[in-house]
């Protein structure tokens, strides 16, 4: 040890020998970051190294909270909003999501074309166009969201009013950011619409497709483990409760071999259906008719007549006295 070391105190040179072995694990990181390197060359891993980033799931978690700021002034967020300055509070919202919404259109819209080897000329003006035809839909959403808001009263005896249920019902916050991403599909935006509504699930548990198409009057009760397929059709004034789920009987393939993904797989609900808790209804061809009741863990792989309400036996129990000798 050279003698200005061994003049230092014993916890400094401790410090000093324990510097050695980390200097030497850092320089093995240059020959991991090679090898890392080489996978991204590698067709069987994923990369995106790409001068034009994607679209950011932060940023579209930003662009939620505009819409719920927007779709519920005054609910949401840090927003002091009265009378007098409402007009000025939405205005800078929504320019704001004008902005935001744009920029992740275009982001999406340009991954999308270098994705399929397409060229990319229109991707900005066509973001900006995307984002006011989104905005425009504003009040019509808004308008179906308070149907939805009623709905969720009117069918549920425990809610104490529409503000509590704003404020807290998961199935509420799951169908706002599903109507929002619907939208966003319907204008045949990539990406951004699977991204809000994956957020839906993972902080609600209720998972809906954004290209599902959904009526008025939605109603979600409790809500965790609901599925809705990409090609499910509901009609209006719909009940689900917990653990529904509307899906695939079965994937067809095309020619090729590759999936259809083309085809309607998942369910028709016509209007006034009600589904109970851990029901299963499957395939694209499968109708529940108007007015139709299906009740709790049923299984449906076939269509029902309007009205008609489906009742699954209820299982043989067994009672046990624990005083039975």
């Amino acid at each position: 040890m050279p003698e200005r070391q061994r003049k230092l105190p014993m916890q400094q040179r401790q410090c000093l020998q324990e510097q050695c072995p980390r200097d030497r694990y850092r320089r093995q990181l240059p020959e991991i970051v090679s090898r890392m390197i080489e996978t991204c060359y590698d067709p069987i891993c994923f990369e995106h190294v790409e001068t034009s980033p994607m679209p950011s799931r932060q940023a579209a978690i930003d662009l939620l909270e505009s819409c719920k700021n927007i779709l519920f002034p005054g609910y949401f967020g840090d927003q002091d909003i009265d009378s007098i300055n409402l007009e000025y509070r939405l205005g800078l919202e929504i320019a704001r999501l004008f902005e935001n919404l744009a920029r992740e259109i275009t982001r999406s819209l340009r991954h999308e074309c270098r994705r399929h080897g397409h060229s990319c000329y229109h991707c900005d003006r066509l973001g900006e166009e995307t984002a006011l035809e989104f905005l425009e839909s504003l009040p019509a959403l808004r308008t179906t969201l308070a149907t939805d808001v009623r709905a969720a009263y009117e069918g549920d005896p425990a809610a104490s009013g529409y503000d509590e249920i704003i404020f807290s019902y998961p199935g509420i916050l799951a169908i706002l950011i599903y109507r929002v991403a619907h939208r966003l599909y319907e204008l045949e935006v990539p990406i951004l619409p699977r991204i809000m509504t994956e957020y839906a699930h993972s902080v609600t548990g209720i998972d809906i497709h954004p290209g599902a198409r959904i009526g008025s009057s939605f109603f979600i009760d409790h809500g965790t483990g609901v599925v809705i397929g990409q090609t499910a059709v509901l009609g209006n004034r719909v009940k689900l409760y917990q653990g529904v789920t509307l899906g695939a009987l079965s994937f067809r393939r095309e020619e090729s071999g590759d999936l259809d993904r083309r085809s309607k797989r998942h369910p028709t609900l016509e209007d006034d259906v009600t589904v109970y808790a851990g029901s299963t209804i499957l395939g694209g061809d499968t109708v529940i008719g108007a007015g139709a009741v299906v009740g709790g863990n049923v299984w449906l792989t076939e269509s029902v007549p309007p009205g008609t309400k489906v009742l699954l036996n209820p299982p043989e129990l067994i009672f046990k006295s624990s005083h039975t000798a």
